[in-house]
């Protein structure tokens, strides 16, 4: 059986320790939730007359369309982002992987890939937004999802 105990201090240094029986894909998940975690969990999001602080969890997809960095949201809704997509990029959970050049998409979002006769793929996200899949992200996709 096992226990769960959290302490929290303010005044300690942050640390994350766990003692498991043996390696495996919990403690490999484990890992990887804790080194992901940079402290931030949304970022603040524009549309025309809202200001809205959008949680990462919330977010499809980050795209740049016309120079402008957008963020699409779980109900398929485009949010003006304030950053440029490299600065996102440092920023976002490690379950955003760039689907293209200039798109990053939420793993736990993607409902499907859907490949055309031309050999193109298109992602295709909960909400119904799809995006394009470049050739070269599309082989690492299918790498990790090995």
């Amino acid at each position: 059986m096992m226990k769960f105990k959290l302490n929290i201090d303010k005044n300690k240094e942050e640390l994350v320790e766990a003692t498991l029986h043996a390696e495996g894909d919990f403690s490999y998940r484990l890992e990887e939730l804790v080194l992901s975690y940079s402290g931030e969990d949304s970022i603040t999001a524009y549309t025309e007359d809202d200001i809205k602080t959008l949680k990462f969890s919330e977010i499809e997809c980050v795209t740049v369309d016309d120079s402008k960095t957008y963020a699409i949201d779980t109900s398929g809704v485009r949010y003006r982002l304030k950053m440029r997509l490299y600065e996102i990029s440092e920023i976002l959970p490690n379950y955003f992987i760039r689907i293209n050049k200039s798109s990053l998409a939420n793993r736990k979002q993607i409902e499907r890939f859907s490949a055309a006769f031309s050999g193109s793929v298109d992602v295709i996200f909960k909400s119904g937004y799809r995006d394009y899949v470049s050739r070269r992200c599309f082989a690492e996709i299918k790498k990790e999802l090995k």
